[in-house]
């Protein structure tokens, strides 16, 4: 990688700013990309480097943000010929520079450590600080009685500002009554990626009131995870800590499957023929920019392949809802 690459790249870690690394791992000529070739993209969309001319870029981009948004790798395919050789796990795009060749791309999503907030010391605490810190997460414990030698590989703090608290941050609080009520408040604030809350649930009931009655909305309640974890029958601080954590992954996971999910529409427009296509059993389909397109036969998809830089404009047209 160029050194102006390497110093953006650790600029951007450090500030715990989402980008993604696109290498060429292959080429056929005439492709003008070379093998080895690097190109760094934010996740504000901002395109550094070389990977091949512009008629290659905008699908390695909307690929790269893609990668950047739901934290997966993968492999893409540039070819005049996207269908000609599917191999499990590649992405294949159709090559539309004049020039022609095949390009494969490597795009590799680089994601800041997810961030653990912990209010409180409790054994149940302290177990799911190791727990978090060997998943790679960067630990966070606020408490001002906290041992730091309980705490391996986390940062103890003894009290914290509202406005130093990181967004999007995954929330354990579990303070045991003494100012728990700021605690949640503060995190609220923040946005949290998850807020649990140590606590019974007519105990939580009590607090929610006491939230509505400092003016925190209900629908930002209605997100707090109260008592914290999955119910899976824990006793020990142990297996509180471990379905806290699972609780966390969980809500994790279906965050970035959401954010990902294309909208499916019920028919859509075959954009060779014009005809309308069921899409629930679409036979003749092809996913080109990470935009699906059905077809009524296998003669306009063939059509569509080979002249996709002649409809590819359009896009798909979605017929109802």
């Amino acid at each position: 990688m160029r050194p102006d690459l390497l110093k953006l790249a650790a600029g951007l870690a450090e500030h715990e700013e989402r980008f993604a690394i696109v290498t060429v791992v292959r080429r056929e000529p005439p492709s003008s990309a070379r093998v080895g070739d690097v190109a760094l993209v934010t996740e504000r969309g901002e395109y550094h480097g070389w990977t091949g001319g512009g008629c290659t870029r905008s699908s390695v981009l909307l690929e790269a943000m893609r990668a950047i948004s739901d934290g997966e790798p993968r492999l893409l395919s540039l070819s005049p010929e996207p269908e000609g050789g599917r191999r499990p796990g590649v992405v294949f795009l159709p090559m539309t520079c004049d020039s022609g060749g095949t390009v494969e791309i490597y795009v590799e999503p680089v994601l800041p450590a997810a961030r653990l907030l912990l209010f409180g010391s409790s054994p149940a605490v302290r177990v799911l600080a190791r727990i978090a810190y060997a998943m790679g997460y960067r630990v966070d414990v606020v408490d001002p009685d906290a041992d730091e030698g309980a705490f391996p590989g986390a940062k103890v703090q003894r009290s914290l500002a509202t406005d130093a608290l990181p967004r999007g941050a995954h929330v354990l609080v579990a303070t045991m009554g003494d100012r728990d009520v700021e605690a949640i408040e503060a995190a609220l604030s923040r946005s949290p990626a998850y807020l649990g809350v140590i606590a019974s649930s007519k105990r939580f009931a009590q607090l929610r009131d006491a939230l509505l009655a400092r003016g925190v909305s209900r629908d930002a309640l209605e997100c707090v995870a109260a008592p914290a974890g999955l119910d899976i029958g824990a006793r020990s601080p142990e297996e509180i800590a471990v379905s806290i954590m699972a609780q966390i992954v969980e809500r994790r996971r279906s965050a970035a499957q959401a954010r990902t999910a294309p909208v499916q529409p019920r028919e859509a427009v075959d954009p060779v023929c014009g005809m309308t296509v069921s899409v629930a059993g679409a036979r003749h389909t092809a996913d080109v920019r990470g935009l699906a397109y059905y077809f009524c036969c296998a003669g306009c998809r063939t059509t569509f392949l080979a002249e996709s830089a002649r409809f590819i404009g359009a896009g798909p047209k979605a017929v109802g809802s």
